[in-house]
């Protein structure tokens, strides 16, 4: 399984594409956070980096199928998947070790954003942020994240074609993010039922951590989204 993850980060660091896809998640976000003034922390008033995190998914639900798209349509296409399991490693030890390598990536790509902390801490007036907040607001983002990677991984399972891999994973990143919320909006479920439609989605539970506390609740809900992915995936494997 780590042998698969290693070769996976040297594959993905080979290229420029690993770099360009942590450049291009910084330079957004910086774009919007210190540039844009609509935006801009500097006129929010507020020493807190609430901007960042509602932004952050929304990149995240592109550049994450960017990343996972060619993880095993690529060896579909190429013919290798059948020298792969050849191999002694079970289809779990492929998935896993493919989605650790996407994970690690992904922790690579949100840590240079601990600068943003040092920032406002250093312009803030009173030199004070919410700590507590900002930790579980970053756990949250990285648990999305994985989420992201886990639909991703098995849309790039269901298909050779990566261009399609990533569509398809970023329409049902988009669904299951924000399709829930807008659905429970719907007069039609204002009968009490919105609330638990909303819960389905991963935006009320990323948004429930964002206030810095960390639910079981919570976890249960990521944890529990990211083994299914997990598991279907796999199932495909079998299938092939």
């Amino acid at each position: 399984m780590w042998s698969i993850c290693k070769k996976e980060l040297n594959q993905f660091f080979s290229s420029l594409t690993g770099y360009i896809a942590i450049i291009f998640f910084l330079l957004i976000n910086g774009i919007f956070l210190f540039i844009l003034p609509d935006s801009s922390i500097f006129e929010f008033g507020y020493a807190t980096l609430d901007k960042f995190f509602e932004l952050a998914p929304w990149i995240l639900m592109f550049l994450v199928p960017a990343i996972t798209m060619r993880s095993l349509a690529d060896e579909f296409k190429a013919g290798t998947f059948e020298i792969l399991k050849t191999k002694p490693v079970s289809s779990w030890q492929i998935v896993l070790g493919k989605y650790f390598s996407i994970l690690i990536v992904l922790l690579l790509t949100i840590l240079p954003t601990v600068i943003y902390i040092l920032t406002i801490k250093t312009l803030s007036v009173q030199g004070g942020i919410d700590s507590g907040g900002i930790m579980g607001s970053y756990i949250g983002l990285f648990l999305l994240a994985a989420v992201f990677a886990a639909i991703g991984l098995f849309c790039s399972g269901i298909t050779s074609n990566a261009v399609v891999a990533f569509l398809i994973s970023a329409f049902s990143c988009l669904i299951l993010y924000f399709g829930f919320n807008a659905l429970s909006k719907l007069p039609f479920f204002a009968n009490g039922l919105d609330y638990y439609i909303e819960m389905a989605g991963i935006d009320f539970h990323y948004r429930s951590m964002s206030r810095g506390v960390l639910d079981s609740r919570d976890l249960l809900y990521f944890l529990s989204v990211i083994f299914i992915f997990l598991l279907s995936t796999v199932k495909n494997l079998y299938k092939k």
